[in-house]
């Protein structure tokens, strides 16, 4: 079944069962609306556009004091923090935060930066894995390799040089989002340069490193490292390359070392090979979020929200 098919089907499963609400805080962004007429259609979840008149004044006022509260100790005063509260972003995080929805999706007319900013100090950061990542669905057409086409790559968006542990960490969330999102059961390869000694550098040792920390999270979870990705998905590679490896061959969740590789990677795989990514997906939050590409088109945004609602359930 395609990719993006199930998981929409799964996105209505859910809804028909016990509703997801997710806010959508671009209104005013003519892709937003329409993605939100397509996703009640479609009973795919419940929407709360966040037009002016679903604002509600005594929470907004609440929420304002609210996130001064979280944020003070970083010299942030109120006024300034009223002048973020114009914009409705902030809100659909702090309605979020509270559970008035289950997640929201933004980023159609916002950077990352804002997007990530709302998200991880108005929801918060999970207390088990301190760190807020991301990661893309990416869906390829006519590949055989990953998951029939389908992989997990992780992190594109937040993290720019990641230590060894925030490494395990993003790992370890790519793994949560892939079986629950997708129903696979996650085989991760820590990419690098190097596969298993081919080469030296820093980065290879913290790659290395990374992959202790994981198996002491996650002692079950598949996955390997340091290994390049042709060694990760070419099984005739792999077999020549590193014979012994257990996803060798066969990973489907790719840990990039650093944030240049991984959004360089997510890009290219678009514009060369025209894979489809859906996200970045925030991971590590409290409570589910989705950024979006300003490039986004209006299927990204119900795609995206489908795999929030899923997140949510």
């Amino acid at each position: 079944m395609d990719t993006v098919k199930k998981i929409r089907d799964k996105a209505k499963a859910i809804h028909r069962a016990r509703p997801k609400t997710i806010a959508l805080p671009e209104y005013n962004d003519k892709r937003v609306a329409e993605a939100a007429r397509i996703i009640e259609a479609e009973g795919i979840a419940k929407v709360l556009l966040l037009t002016p008149d679903k604002i509600d004044p005594a929470d907004k006022k609440r929420y304002i004091e609210d996130y001064y509260q979280i944020r003070k100790y970083k010299g942030e005063d109120i006024s300034s923090i009223r002048k973020l509260f114009d914009d409705p972003l902030y809100y659909a995080a702090m309605i979020t935060r509270e559970g008035k929805v289950d997640g929201f999706v933004a980023g159609a007319s916002h950077t990352t930066a804002d997007v990530c900013r709302a998200a991880i100090n108005g929801i918060g950061v999970d207390d088990k894995l301190k760190i807020a990542s991301s990661c893309f669905i990416m869906v390829v057409p006519n590949c055989s390799y990953g998951q029939d086409g389908t992989f997990i790559f992780a992190d594109c968006g937040v993290i720019p040089e990641p230590n060894p542990r925030q490494l395990a960490c993003i790992a370890f969330a790519a793994a949560e989002l892939c079986g629950k999102v997708l129903d696979f059961i996650p085989r991760i390869a820590l990419l690098s340069y190097s596969t298993k000694g081919s080469a030296r550098g820093k980065s290879i040792d913290n790659i290395r490193e990374a992959l202790m920390i994981l198996k002491e999270m996650a002692p079950d979870l598949s996955a390997d490292g340091e290994m390049q990705v042709d060694t990760a998905l070419v099984p005739e590679v792999a077999k020549i390359k590193d014979p012994g490896s257990p996803v060798g061959g066969r990973a489907n969740v790719l840990i990039f070392p650093n944030l240049e590789a991984g959004n360089i990677s997510y890009k290219i795989v678009e514009r060369l090979a025209r894979g489809r990514g859906l996200g970045p997906l925030l991971m590590g939050l409290k409570k589910p979020c989705s950024d979006l590409s300003r490039g986004c088109c209006v299927e990204d945004v119900v795609d995206c929200t489908a795999v929030t609602a899923i997140r949510a359930a």
